[in-house]
């Protein structure tokens, strides 16, 4: 990006200019069930692989425009990303936020400490892949061994690992092996699950490190899967758990991959919406909220 026409770019996407508007529903790659009511993946081959990476406690305001995360600018603007303008994160603190993410409920945590009536056992992303033949891990930076179950371990946080919270044997319950380190995040991205979460420590996030920090990150260990998912039927989500601490709560929110088409999209969605859209997919059950949570539809070619 020349460093003349930046700010202009920067600019633009704060303000939320529209550059590619919705499309028609029966263009978007999805068809409609009639008898259940679902919303299908029909013409849209349905994605090989799901990465999405959660950031955190910063506004869209603090992120799009700002200079301190020019991969991020620059990935919102791709040619095959969808960058939404009104996405908005659920409630405050982190923990609920994630939960909300992963099983469409906070499960009754209104706070960051480690969950009382842990393991759950209610409908979750998951066990529902896992229940369709499909696969799901979640990587996190800094875990210092598979299916570790610990609060905290240098800057890995268990509040910002969700699936943790439904390791077992049970009814909708999940394997630990489940719950893997970062490091074994494959550079063969042919061998990732079929849906994967990334969670950095705490420093690259942007909880404690900064908006730059988090934005180098994702641009050093995930950019490579982002230009690969471009070729290979594949999508990159990019969101953030919460802004800071505002009623507002307004957050970043992009998608990225082979059939999106590109825009700044002005339709709402929030956490449940994202669930609702990865569960429909794969032809999953909803978890939570996500059953009475519209998909989202018109960002696909």
């Amino acid at each position: 990006m020349k460093k003349s026409i930046q700010p202009v770019i920067f600019m633009l996407l704060a303000a939320g200019i529209v550059f590619n508007s919705c499309s028609k529903q029966e263009s978007t790659g999805f068809s409609k069930n009639t008898q259940s009511e679902n919303i299908t993946w029909a013409a849209y081959p349905i994605p090989d692989h799901i990465v999405m990476v959660i950031l955190e406690n910063h506004s869209y305001e603090q992120i799009i425009g700002s200079v301190n995360a020019p991969y991020i600018n620059a990935l919102a603007l791709d040619t095959l990303s969808a960058n939404f303008t009104n996405s908005y994160a659920i409630e405050h603190p982190s923990q609920p936020n994630y939960l909300d993410l992963y099983a469409g409920s906070n499960q009754g945590v209104t706070n960051d400490n480690h969950p009382a009536g842990s393991p759950f056992t209610t409908a979750n992303l998951g066990g529902q892949l896992i229940d369709k033949s499909k696969s799901y891990i979640t990587y996190s930076e800094g875990l210092p061994s598979v299916g570790f179950d610990g609060n905290t371990s240098g800057k890995y946080a268990r509040k910002h690992n969700p699936a943790a919270n439904w390791m077992g044997t049970g009814a909708n319950q999940i394997s630990p092996l489940t719950n893997q380190p970062f490091t074994a995040f494959p550079s063969d991205y042919t061998q990732l699950p079929t849906v994967s979460f990334v969670v950095p420590n705490q420093n690259n996030d942007m909880h404690d490190g900064s908006i730059k920090t988090g934005d180098t990150w994702v641009k050093n260990n995930l950019d490579a899967y982002v230009q690969w998912a471009r070729t290979h039927n594949s999508l990159f989500i990019l969101t953030f758990d919460e802004d800071e601490t505002t009623d507002n709560n307004h957050i970043t929110t992009i998608f990225s991959g082979q059939r999106v088409k590109k825009g700044q999209y002005a339709n709402k969605i929030t956490h449940y919406n994202i669930l609702r859209t990865i569960e429909d997919a794969y032809g999953l059950p909803y978890a939570g909220h996500a059953a009475t949570s519209k998909p989202i539809i018109n960002c696909w070619q």
